[in-house]
């Protein structure tokens, strides 16, 4: 696969925007990924996000809850978080998919505004390095239990292997993703398969184990155990740092399409949900088998030793279990590092106007993994888990009843996801001041200040507050925060026949590239004898003057404003923004708070 010359004969680079550029065209930090790039089959695209589900995090959660509230009360918890993730994850997913943008790109015209989505992106920013930090601990554990080395240096080694695999981006992950996936497969079945094959007792000791308080089924424990799980709701990001390069929907590839957007994107959760079963039931094993194994059992290392022990030599039972390790802790930080460093570059640009490159944030990203590896993090996996919990799950489901509500039921979020500078407000208190309620109501009952009898729902009041302030919110402001401006100034069409984005290209006046149509827009200053000058979202996100920002739509009256989304059209994916009657063209815009 290979760039088109205009992409591969980057000008010396001048500018800013020229050098956010030159180094990020393949990785597409800061915005919509074209369809030039976008060569691999759906298949390709959810092999390679599914490689990123690969940690061994799963099994320590899995084993942490059952060893706490027991068997029934994980498995019901573990449940209740994925139908949860499943319901939230879908419009994301089909969104990044569809429209070929990551969830911050998605964020930004979902209720947030071109700025205020820059506070849910460092909300994921922190998930990558707390992932990355659990991974590397567990890679750690393995490296001491197979080599004897000192876990302090075993941290260090689980992160600068992962620095070399991240530098050149999507080509790389997808290669390594799909390599190693049958290998990993392999070495995570067969030990479950045979302790319930030769051992079956494994099983019902499973079944009866009632962890460490003793208890039987309880609705606390339950929304317990389902509170960690939730932490993971946020893993919809990284799976769409991947899906956001499918290919274009057609006839020809629609069911293979679709197969792969609902397995890689929400799917993701049926196989983390397996995971945490497994680590339950591996732990339990480990408790049932082994006198003392409580103060190890929720180590994926150990649960996998013990059973490879019952298959095979020592050495190679040790040997394989560490090799599992080391390529789940790859697979899985290599995409921690990767998103996270876009997640940083796409903050810091934004706030900043200056493209320090993707590569610098990669490093701070896992200096901070490290540093929380160092302080021995992975002995307080639930509390960490618990809180963050609460914060991820108010913006994930934030989002997501912005498209499924105040888009497609209320009509009053424009249908057709929009990111670029000029286009939207700064700030949208739809998603804000609903991430500030749910996150904040859920953390304050999370910590115990409504009391202990509530304190373990903290997660549904986060899920059910972002739900209902989310409409809400869009009731009260009628939706005209959204869209600053209905027109971008092209009347090249956005999409294509089977409702695309289209693959038309434009050249960017500022960067002197071309780029797809999805990606551009018209400049408020125009050339030296007054024709129409077009510039990339990227060069426009580095504009410090901000004097190629499109004024805002003028004033307009509630009654025209009604007029218009009256006459918008039902098929949006077909409509040109720049046309009449535009879907884009749904929102009043009483006054401009963009400042440049």
């Amino acid at each position: 696969m290979t760039l088109s010359p205009s992409r591969t004969a980057l000008p010396e680079p001048r500018n800013e925007a020229q050098l956010a550029a030159s180094e990020s065209l393949e990785d597409y930090t800061l915005r919509f990924a074209p369809r030039s790039y976008r060569k691999w089959a759906p298949g390709v695209v959810a092999t390679s996000a599914l490689g990123g589900i690969a940690y061994l995090a799963d099994f320590s959660i899995g084993a942490n809850i059952g060893i706490a509230h027991g068997t029934t009360n994980g498995i019901l918890g573990i449940l209740v978080a994925a139908i949860i993730i499943f319901l939230t994850g879908w419009p994301l997913a089909f969104y990044a998919a569809r429209y070929n943008l990551d969830l911050d790109l998605i964020t930004r015209g979902s209720g947030f505004g071109y700025y205020g989505s820059v506070i849910t992106n460092i909300i994921f920013a922190t998930f990558t390095f707390i992932f990355f930090a659990l991974e590397g601990s567990i890679m750690a554990q393995g490296l001491y239990l197979g080599l004897g080395l000192p876990r302090p240096i075993g941290y260090l080694v689980s992160t600068v292997l992962i620095f070399p695999l991240v530098i050149y981006g999507m080509k790389v992950l997808a290669k390594l993703q799909v390599s190693t996936t049958p290998l990993w497969l392999l070495l995570m079945v067969i030990p479950v398969g045979y302790l319930i094959a030769w051992q079956p007792d494994s099983v019902a000791d499973f079944f009866a184990y009632t962890g460490e308080e003793g208890e039987g089924a309880n609705f606390a424990s339950v929304m317990l155990a389902a509170g960690v799980c939730l932490s993971l709701i946020a893993q919809i990001a990284e799976q769409i740092d991947y899906l956001r390069f499918m290919p274009p929907r057609t006839p020809e590839n629609r069911r293979s399409w679709w197969a792969a957007v609902i397995l890689a994107g929400p799917g993701w959760v049926i196989f983390g949900a397996t995971k945490q079963i497994i680590g339950m039931f591996l732990a339990v094993y480990l408790i049932a088998n082994v006198p003392g194994a409580v103060s190890f059992a929720n180590e994926p290392v150990q649960q996998f030793l013990a059973t490879y022990q019952q298959m095979m030599p020592q050495w190679l039972a040790l040997l394989l279990a560490v090799v599992l390790v080391v390529i789940s802790q790859v697979k899985i930080n290599v995409t921690n590092a990767y998103s996270g460093s876009l997640a940083w570059t796409n903050s810091y640009t934004r706030i900043t106007k200056r493209y320090p490159g993707r590569i610098t944030f990669l490093v701070v990203n896992l200096l901070i993994a490290l540093a929380l590896m160092e302080l021995n993090m992975f002995d307080f996996l639930n509390a960490i888990l618990s809180f963050y919990a609460n914060l991820a799950m108010s913006w994930i489901c934030v989002v997501a009843a912005d498209i499924a509500i105040n888009k497609y039921l209320l009509k009053l979020s424009p249908k057709i996801p929009e990111f670029r500078r000029g286009m939207l407000y700064d700030w949208n208190p739809v998603g804000i001041v609903s991430l500030v309620l749910a996150g904040g109501v859920s953390i304050a009952i999370y910590f115990g200040a409504f009391g202990a009898t509530v304190q373990p729902f903290s997660p549904l009041f986060a899920v059910g507050i972002a739900i209902v302030a989310t409409p809400l919110m869009a009731i009260i402001t009628r939706g005209r925060y959204y869209l600053r401006r209905s027109d971008d100034g092209i009347e090249l069409p956005m999409f294509d026949e089977h409702g695309n984005p289209s693959g038309e290209t434009l050249r960017c006046h500022v960067t002197d590239l071309e780029f797809e149509r999805p990606d551009m827009i018209a400049s408020a200053k125009t050339g030296e004898n007054g024709e129409r000058l077009y510039l990339s979202s990227l060069a426009l996100s580095t504009d410090r003057l901000g004097e190629h920002v499109l004024p805002a739509d003028a004033p307009r009256s509630r009654e025209d404003v009604l007029h218009a989304r009256a006459d918008a059209p039902h098929d949006h994916v077909d409509a040109s923004p720049g046309s009449p009657g535009s879907p884009l063209d749904r929102t009043a815009a009483p006054h401009d708070p963009t400042k440049g």
